[in-house]
Formats: C-alpha cells, structure tokens, sequence
C-alpha cells in the first residue's frame, strides 16, 4: 500500500531461486551415503544449497515421516561461522510447506503443530543473532482453492499460535507470556499454492478477497507447474500459468500491492525444463515469476560450476513483466486439448502403473500428496505422483510432452507458437528421447507430430527405452531398473 506521500513502501529481500525436495534426481548428493535422503540428510542439503550452490530460499516440507521441525536450531548450531555471516531470515530464508487440512486430512494436525514451531525458532534465532529477525516468517499452503483456506492459517497464527500467550493460567494475574516469554513473529505470511485448472484461474479473485482486511506491503503466490501438465498436458499447463501470470500483474495494479509469483519449475520439458543450460529461454517463457524453484535433478545431475552460475543468473536476473494473453482464445483451447491429451494418458494408465513400480525413490519420507483429481478429472484412472508419471512415460520412449497434439488445429498452432515462446524447443528437448518404434505411440500422434517439431532421438536412449518396454511387457522384471536408471543419465533427470 502507497503512503500518504504516494510512496510505496520498502520490500524485503524477496528470494528469486528457491530450492525444493522434488526428487526428480537420478545421482545423489555427495554429502549422503543414502540412495534415499532422510531428514537429517535434508538439514545437509540445506546448507549445501545455501553456501554452495547460492539458492536464497529452501523450502521445507512438513509432511509425512523424518520431517524436522528443529532445523533451524541444527542449521545454526550446526554451520554457526557460516550463519554468523549469512543471517537467516534476512539474507537467506527457510519457508515451510504446510499440509493443507482441507485435502489431506492425516496430515492436518501437522499443520498445527508446524505453526507452533514458528516461535521457537524465533527464540533459538533471537539468542543466536541477538536480534528481532525472524527466520521463518512465510509458509506455503498447498492445493490452495478457497479465500478462507488461506484465511484460516493467517487468523489460527494469530489468534491460537501468538494470541495464547495473553491467556491466564488457572485465573491468577500470570500469562502463559509471563510464564514462558513472549511469542513471535506476530504474524506470518501465506503463500498460496495453486496447482489446478480452477485454482490458477480463481488466483486473482482468491487474493484480492485475501488482501481486504489486512495491511500487505506484499504477497507472494506460487503457481505449480507439473501436476497441471499432468492434470491438462504440456500445452495446458503453460498457458494457465500465463494467464495466472498476467491477472496477478492486473490485480497489482489495481491494488498498488505488489505481487512476487513463483513458478514450480522441473528439469524435464513436461514439468517445466527449467536446468543450468535453459534459464534464460525459461525465465523470459514466464515473464512476471520472481521466483523460480531449483529442484534436485538441477542440483545434482548437472554439473557444479553450471548449476552455480545458473543460480547465480537466476537470482540476478531483472524481471520482466508479465505478458498479456488472449483469455477467451486460450481457455477454451486448454479445455479441447486438455481432453484429448486425457484420453491418451487414460489408456497408458496401465503401463504407466506397471512400469512405475521400478521407478526408484530418492526421499525417505512422503512428501506432498499433490492434486490430481484422478477421479474427477481422468476418468476414474489412478495415476502416481507428476514425478513418477513423467519417469515412466520417458523410461518406455513415449515423452509426455507429445500427448494432445494431435487434437490442435492449425489456429491452435498460431496462437501457441505467438504465446509459448519456446514450444518449439521445448519439444525438440523431450523428442530427443522419443522411441517412434514403441507399439504404444499412438498412430495419429505420430502422424501430427512432423507439424510441430523436426526431431533426432538419441539412439542410446532409444535403444534402452525399447528394452523397457519389452521387459516390462514380458514381465521380465530382473533387468528393468537398471535400464530405467541407465535411461534417466542420459537425460539428466529421473522425471
């Protein structure tokens, strides 16, 4: 909000790179001896990403078991020369990943428990710096579809986390505050996580409710990128966040607040082929994200020197600002392509299932359950995690990014080639590893496919993706995780 001199006022540090626990990696970092990172692994790969590779911001999951609600107490007591120096809460930031208790019931009193963390943490911080920074202030609420699912955490922070402290303890004058000191931060912010069709296109009118009774200096909204391509393909996916991307750009003119979006980026085409070598092309296909997050394939299948300088790019990088897009051309597109690319999945389902089964973990503990709506949305047919999905397709040929484009007309074509930028070479990327020989590569996909990109597979790939399908078809089991292993080297991430 501008004051009464017409002056914005002045915004914090806002990180540009934020790193997650995705694990689309297919090598593990060097400071595990585990194939699988644990939670205190997960303390490690936060330093790591912090000193070494330049990343401002690591989101941390609350979920699911080994989380760690004491990592900023291990950060710091851990690495304390180097959190001397690099103050956490100010020139680096921790943001939590909450369960959403709309969506994953099991998970909803961790939410609870993952707020009250918040002033202990302030408490282990304040004695560390001697300061009032606090060093976890934000947290990101997942499958964010409502105004009140947003509402909720903000006023449960403030009235139940910092408003027991003025309570009195068996009705004499001392407060839980008198008793055991003070709470804070006072408040917190809450970033919305919109990961469906619905959700991106309701961001806008979400947030200008949100903003109605409360004074922000900012907001940050993040916009997932795979389970929409899951959800409504490549093509889908892109286009919805550029339409969430051009009406948070209006509504912060309209309420002079400004507004940071991130971006949920993976390393393969179909999830967002955000890697060292493409920041630049991703950055400008997205114009108006802040932020972008540096998954795990990007960490530690690509090489060092490129990841940091990659890093280095994204956080110094100005933004440009987000790009108008024709609504009323577009969403009726996602909806028609968004059909036929579910009708091709639906009958992959099956070989999907069967060859996610080899496809390896690298997180010891569940993480987000997503949102897919397999139900609602894919005909009743159950589909594994974005990740897995991805995995599975490449590791028999049949890259995801190809799905729908059979269903698009040439008009189609016009208006995507005009508004995603780098379709082209996005497709190019995810055709290198494209098997034509596969039995499951539908015949009027491979026929349109000529129309949209002049692609050369990579015969070693090609080679190992017919291998998976023939083992995975004949049940010969034995061999197939090592083939899908020696697959994803080649592409530089698992999915």
């Amino acid at each position: 909000m501008k004051d009464k001199y017409g002056n914005l006022p002045k915004i914090p540090k806002i990180p540009k790179t934020m790193s997650t626990q995705h694990p689309d990696n297919v090598h593990t970092p060097f400071f595990t001896e585990n194939i699988e990172l644990n939670g205190e692994d997960e303390v490690k790969e936060a330093y790591y990403v912090y000193s070494h590779l330049g990343c401002t911001e690591q989101m941390w999951d609350c979920e699911g078991k080994e989380v760690d609600n004491y990592v900023v107490k291990k950060l710091l007591s851990r690495y304390r020369e180097y959190f001397k120096e690099h103050h956490l809460g100010r020139d680096l930031f921790l943001t939590l990943r909450v369960p959403n208790p709309e969506i994953e019931r099991t998970e909803a009193k961790i939410l609870l428990e993952t707020l009250g963390s918040i002033p202990r943490s302030y408490d282990v911080a304040h004695h560390f710096y001697g300061d009032e920074l606090a060093p976890i202030f934000e947290v990101i609420l997942p499958m964010t579809t409502s105004f009140t699912s947003i509402d909720n955490i903000y006023q449960y922070y403030c009235d139940f986390v910092i408003g027991q402290q003025h309570k009195r303890l068996g009705g004499r004058d001392m407060t839980i505050a008198d008793w055991i000191g003070p709470f804070h931060p006072d408040k917190i912010r809450v970033i919305p996580l919109f990961e469906d069709r619905d959700g991106i296109l309701s961001a806008d009118s979400i947030l200008k409710r949100y903003f109605q009774d409360k004074e922000l200096d900012y907001q940050r909204v993040f916009f997932a990128r795979s389970d929409p391509a899951v959800n409504y393909g490549l093509i889908g996916a892109v286009l919805l966040n550029k339409i969430g991307l051009w009406r948070l750009r209006l509504l912060s003119e309209e309420t002079e607040i400004p507004i940071f979006p991130i971006i949920g980026a993976g390393s393969a085409p179909f999830r967002g082929n955000l890697r060292p070598d493409t920041v630049k092309r991703v950055t400008d296909e997205y114009a108006g994200a802040h932020t972008f997050t540096i998954q795990s394939a990007f960490k530690y299948d690509t090489n060092l020197d490129d990841a940091v300088n990659a890093i280095r790019f994204l956080e110094e990088r100005e933004v440009p600002p987000a790009r108008e897009i024709d609504e009323t051309y577009a969403v009726p597109l996602i909806d028609r392509y968004a059909e036929g690319y579910q009708k091709q999945i639906q009958s992959l389902a099956p070989l999907i299932n069967r060859v996610a089964a080899y496809i390896p973990s690298r997180r010891k503990r569940k993480l987000h359950v997503g949102l897919f709506g397999y139900s609602r949305n894919m005909g009743g047919v159950s589909l594994p995690r974005a990740i897995t999905v991805t995995a599975a397709l490449y590791s028999i040929g049949i890259p995801p990014e190809i799905l729908g484009l059979n269903v698009l007309t040439d008009n189609d074509r016009d208006f995507i080639l005009e508004n995603y930028r780098y379709i082209s070479d996005d497709l190019k990327d995810a055709c290198r590893y494209l098997n034509p020989d596969s039995t499951y590569l539908p015949e009027d996909l491979k026929k349109a496919l000529p129309d949209w990109v002049d692609y050369e597979p990579h015969p070693e790939h090609m080679a190992l993706s017919g291998q998976i399908e023939k083992a995975v078809t004949s049940c010969r089991i034995d061999t197939v995780h090592d083939l899908i292993i020696r697959a994803a080297v080649i592409r530089k991430f698992l999915g």
